[in-house]
């Protein structure tokens, strides 16, 4: 017996990795221990909820949503949502983390930081789905669980399920989804979803859209991809590579309908239907001018397209605390696209 135990051991060996982020044996084991700069810890450590407990006017609570997946939602209510003087429920913002499918959680402290800004700014609601990740579970998994998580929250809407703080203070007629990098990929494909069946979701209703900084790319690298940016621990050339090539099904390029909706593989967009829709573009984002593509792809669509463009700033700035803390320029470029968020979700809800 100690002989075969040895033997398995012997058997896992590292097959591949994702510098700093993932590693993957031979046994089809997946390891997500940050490996990086010291630096990044803080801004990937969990934040537990802290329920009915308010911290800086925002309380947090986890609700499991599908056990069977493990699909569970955190869930940021602002304390402007007990103000009895208004007894005015809020909109509810469904966001969608990004990692490049395949690591990343809701609950870690970079997206506590921002989304925790996101509600207090916009006084919304926000929902944000802890989906499963690639490799073990490649996509369109990711979108199937983002996509039930809004089903659910129709369900929410009907009173066919319950949650006391979503029954008690959300108005599911005005709804938005709001996803980073490959969050971006995913508030797309999720808005094509609830509006094929936007009768089956009511009385929940998607107004709005906003991708920041979303993770469209194709096989062609572009001019963007090709010039030297600086790398940062939010994306380099191997994360979009390595993730794409670990989260997209087996056998399939970049040019996939799922991480190039505008390519020719994809069905035509002018076939769709989407509510209005906010990009985010960073100037120094390595998938800028794919991002830039998928906008004029949308816009020539016919589609509403407000693309917002954050200036001398990386992938996902607004996400390293650190940065928005302590650099001028990030902090700056943070608050502004707060507040070109908050106009935007102002708009749809008025619509």
């Amino acid at each position: 017996m100690p002989l075969l135990r040895m033997a398995s051991k012997i058997e896992k060996k590292l097959v591949d990795e994702v510098s700093g982020w993932l590693k993957i044996f031979s046994d089809g084991s997946v390891e997500r221990t940050w490996t990086g700069p010291d630096e990044v810890k803080p801004l990937i450590t969990p934040v537990p909820p802290s329920n009915d407990t308010f911290i800086d006017g925002v309380a947090t609570k986890h609700v499991i949503i599908d056990e069977e997946n493990g699909i569970w939602i955190r869930i940021y209510l602002p304390r402007t949502a007990l103000d009895r003087k208004t007894h005015t429920k809020l909109g509810v913002a469904i966001h969608f983390h990004g990692g490049g499918f395949c690591v990343s959680h809701a609950d870690w402290q970079m997206y506590n930081h921002f989304i925790s800004r996101l509600v207090t700014t916009s006084n919304v609601i926000c929902v944000s789905v802890d989906y499963r990740l690639a490799p073990e579970h490649r996509l369109p998994a990711a979108i199937d669980d983002c996509f039930a998580a809004v089903a659910w929250l129709g369900q929410i809407s009907r009173r066919e399920k319950e949650e006391s703080w979503l029954a008690q203070y959300a108005d599911f007629e005005r709804c938005v989804l709001i996803g980073d990098s490959s969050g971006g990929n995913l508030v797309h494909h999720v808005a094509v979803r609830a509006v094929a069946c936007e009768e089956e979701l009511q009385p929940l209703s998607l107004r709005g859209c906003v991708a920041l900084h979303p993770g469209f790319v194709r096989s062609e690298r572009s001019k963007s991809e090709l010039e030297i940016w600086p790398d940062s621990a939010f994306l380099t050339m191997e994360m979009v590579d390595k993730f794409l090539g670990l989260g997209l099904p087996v056998g399939s390029t970049k040019d996939h309908p799922i991480t190039n909706p505008m390519g020719a593989q994809s069905q035509p967009l002018d076939k769709l239907k989407f509510p209005p829709f906010l990009v985010g573009v960073a100037e120094r984002d390595l998938m800028r001018d794919t991002q830039m593509e998928y906008c004029e792809a949308m816009r020539s669509a016919g589609h509403d397209v407000e693309i917002f463009v954050s200036e001398n700033v990386t992938h996902c700035f607004y996400l390293n605390q650190l940065a928005v803390d302590f650099n001028k320029h990030v902090g700056e470029e943070t608050a502004t696209l707060l507040q070109v968020i908050d106009r935007f979700i102002s708009r749809c809800f008025a619509r």
